[in-house]
Formats: C-alpha cells, sequence, structure tokens
C-alpha cells in the first residue's frame, strides 16, 4: 500500500467514526443510524480509485456537516421556543 491509499484509508475510517458519533442523536435510533451507515460504507468496500475514493470521502465529509448543522438548528428552535414566546 502506498501513502496516499494509508491516507485515505484514515480519512475513511476518521469520517466512519465521526458519523457514528453523530448518529447518536439521529431522530430515527442510534441502531437505525448505525445500520445505514454500515450499509452505505460496506458496498464501496471493494473501490481501488483513489479519485472516486476521494469524491466519497468529500461525500461524506458534506453529510457530516449536514448533520452538524440540522442538529445546530434543532437546538436553536428550542432555545428559542423555550426563550421567548410567539405572543
Amino acid at each position: 500500500m502506498n501513502m496516499s491509499n494509508m491516507s485515505q484509508r484514515s480519512r475513511v475510517l476518521t469520517l466512519y467514526r465521526t458519523l457514528l458519533h453523530l448518529g447518536k442523536h439521529w431522530p430515527a435510533g442510534f441502531n437505525y443510524f448505525r445500520q445505514r451507515l454500515h450499509i452505505a460504507f460496506f458496498k464501496n468496500r471493494e473501490e481501488t480509485d483513489p479519485k472516486k475514493i476521494e469524491e466519497m470521502i468529500k461525500k461524506g465529509e458534506f453529510v457530516a456537516k449536514e448533520i452538524e448543522t440540522l442538529y445546530m438548528l434543532k437546538k436553536y428552535r428550542t432555545l428559542k421556543r423555550r426563550y421567548y414566546s410567539d405572543n
């Protein structure tokens, strides 16, 4: 294995762990999120093209940012509801 493959492998593992961590508060439940995440990563495990792997990593990082944004929005709405009345 060359260095770029090891680098991509470590990035993929880090991305998987990050997404797994983000899934702890998923509305449908952690087990549902974990199963879907596993399927998504498992179906691409045979990919060897570094460019395609890089594209998939970028897409996964985008998804992680989107999930973080959804959680922040949920937190903001909760705080807004708690401290500001609609009247």
